[in-house]
């Protein structure tokens, strides 16, 4: 697996960020773009809870307005005892400017940490071949 530190420590950075005053659940998510450019994001909470933003949706967002469109690494870290996968629109954004083998770092702010790939949060993905034929 690639390092990742600096991109967990943009994740965590940002994650004091967070705006939630709702759940007080603080998410930060860093991505590591194919030219070695790091965007990071966290998670925005609304009163109407659908209408939030996802952290990892917010660095994808960062990545793209910042002109890159394929991700090479990406970090999560969030307040919880165990690391925690994106929701699954998430993993979808994800597996959309992502290879299947592209690491996924997910880590608390405890230290625990997963190391997994793309494809294996999310077997099965529509890949833009399959959306452009319909």
């Amino acid at each position: 697996m690639p390092d990742t530190d600096d991109l967990i420590e943009a994740a965590r950075a940002v994650r004091l960020r967070a705006y939630v005053p709702y759940s007080r659940f603080h998410v930060g998510a860093a991505i590591r773009s194919a030219s070695g450019a790091v965007y990071a994001g966290c998670n925005v909470e609304n009163v109407a809870y659908p209408e939030g933003t996802c952290a990892e949706a917010g660095a994808i967002a960062a990545m793209i307005a910042g002109g890159d469109t394929q991700i090479a690494q990406i970090a999560v870290i969030a307040d919880s005892p165990d690391p925690v996968s994106p929701c699954g629109g998430c993993r979808q954004k994800i597996a959309e400017f992502a290879k299947g083998d592209t690491p996924v770092t997910l880590t608390t702010t405890d230290g625990a940490r997963l190391d997994t790939t793309v494809s294996a949060l999310l077997p099965g993905a529509f890949d833009q071949d399959q959306m452009s034929r319909v």
